[in-house]
């Protein structure tokens, strides 16, 4: 295909002044179309349609994970919002790819391939798949993942919210954004963030582009309200193994709560990115924002205990045991002298604290103690939190499996497996990995080779 001069003129479409930018980009950044669709898996014929003003990209997915790697500040999506495309539809959403390590990117080449030329028009989900024996999620298109059986994978459409949400006033805008918001919350906490995350994100394109068009008082509550749709689009793309994604939506929200000026809300932010931090891998990282957490939160609030609390997991994963157990010991000092009526943290209890305790003591390697804190969170865990339950039942396995208890741990874990395969969570089948790692070396043992073939059956397995 041949290319078009470089050119834009006042006159220029919308469409054509994207496709302008992003070849810009593009030549700026020293990409040619060829290596920007291999490092974005975005395909070549998309590329060339999109610089040349022949097609507008259909998903604002694309759009923005093209502007992340061309390091476009935000720019790409603002000219895409002026094509006057439409949204894509609530059925047919594409979940942004994941940032990946370069034995993923190989195993999503494959993986592509199996499923015919890269050029196709094709959607991606991140995925759990096998990667020489370990699980990682990856981008795959997502015919690739109906054909491999695994179809609550490719999942995208959130089920209709009920009819009083429907109902909402739209003459109130930040009333109607926000029962949309409730209603996902509870959506997720059942089914989990693959089915909600897709339309939560075409719910916050619709959110800003109102924000935009208003001004004074309803602007500022409608960024307030876009704030909490980026904290909580980053907490279900982390919780789906997007990372990339999660660090994406909570890095705009800390942006905006400066913009609002709700100290509550970035001090709760700072906290998040604490956590992801820590999930991640970046322990010391986690522990200069949970510092920074803290000194943003007003002292004696119920911030403050969230901000010690993330302290204490980062003291873990660094192998710090002595400060990671004093710092939950100040933790629950200060939930007995914080506010209660305070909308930050009113599900703060000892009983949470405990359970975030014998996460931590997992990291510590003390698993006995661990399994037995677990175990006491499950029990008292409400039905209505499917997804929390089979991240606590993972984690409880993971434990049992470390303190030796191996037909115990694979039978917690099938338990984990069910709700895995329900939910999607990375959070959950990050923890099977690792407990398919430790029961590995038993595979003879009373109910493991059963795990470990349950396991096997919800994770993709390239050829």
């Amino acid at each position: 295909m041949g290319q078009k001069p470089n050119t834009l003129t006042p006159e220029a479409s919308p469409l054509a002044r994207f496709g302008y930018h992003v070849r810009e980009l593009r030549e700026r950044r020293n990409h040619t179309l060829r290596s920007l669709a291999e490092a974005t898996y975005i395909s070549y014929s998309k590329l060339w349609k999109w610089e040349n003003a022949q097609r507008a990209p259909k998903h604002r997915s694309e759009v923005e994970l093209l502007d992340r790697e061309l390091d476009g500040r935000g720019l790409l999506p603002e000219l895409w919002d002026r094509i006057g495309t439409g949204s894509p539809s609530t059925t047919h959403v594409s979940v942004p790819a994941a940032h990946v390590s370069e034995t993923s990117k190989t195993l999503v080449m494959a993986v592509a391939g199996q499923a015919g030329s890269r050029d196709d028009d094709t959607d991606t989900v991140v995925v759990p798949c096998r990667v020489h024996g370990r699980i990682r999620f990856v981008p795959v298109p997502r015919r690739v993942v109906l054909a491999s059986g695994l179809a609550g994978l490719a999942a995208t459409a959130l089920p209709a919210p009920p009819a009083h949400a429907a109902a909402a006033d739209m003459s109130s805008p930040v009333e109607h954004f926000s029962q949309l918001r409730r209603v996902m919350i509870q959506t997720d906490n059942l089914i989990g963030p693959r089915h909600v995350l897709p339309a939560l994100q075409q719910h916050l394109t619709q959110l800003a582009a109102r924000r935009r068009a208003s001004r004074g008082a309803d602007a500022a509550a409608l960024l307030a309200l876009e704030t909490r749709y980026e904290e909580l689009a980053g907490w279900l793309a982390q919780d789906i193994g997007d990372e990339r994604t999660a660090h994406g939506h909570t890095a705009k929200a800390l942006d905006a709560s400066h913009i609002t000026g709700d100290v509550d809300l970035t001090a709760y932010i700072l906290g998040r990115k604490a956590q992801l931090a820590s999930d991640t891998g970046h322990p010391a990282d986690a522990l200069g924002l949970a510092a920074a957490a803290r000194r943003t939160a007003q002292a004696g609030s119920r911030l403050e205990v969230i901000a010690v609390m993330h302290q204490a997991h980062a003291h873990a994963v660094l192998g710090d045991a002595t400060d990671a157990l004093k710092a939950y010991d100040t933790a629950l000092t200060l939930l007995s002298r914080a506010e209660a009526d305070n909308v930050w943290g009113s599900w703060l209890d000892e009983a949470y604290i405990s359970t975030a305790r014998a996460r931590s003591l997992a990291a510590l390697g003390a698993y006995e103690e661990a399994a037995a804190g677990f175990d006491t969170a499950i029990a008292s865990l409400p039905p209505t939190y499917r997804r929390d339950r089979g991240v606590y039942l993972a984690r409880s396995a993971r434990a049992h499996a470390g303190a030796g208890n191996v037909s115990l741990a694979a039978q917690i874990g099938l338990q984990a497996v069910g709700i895995a395969a329900e939910t999607g969570s990375a959070r959950i089948i990050g923890q099977l990995d690792r407990l398919d790692q430790a029961l590995a070396p038993a595979s003879r043992e009373a109910g493991v080779a059963d795990f470990r073939a349950a396991l096997d059956q919800i994770v993709l397995h390239p050829a």
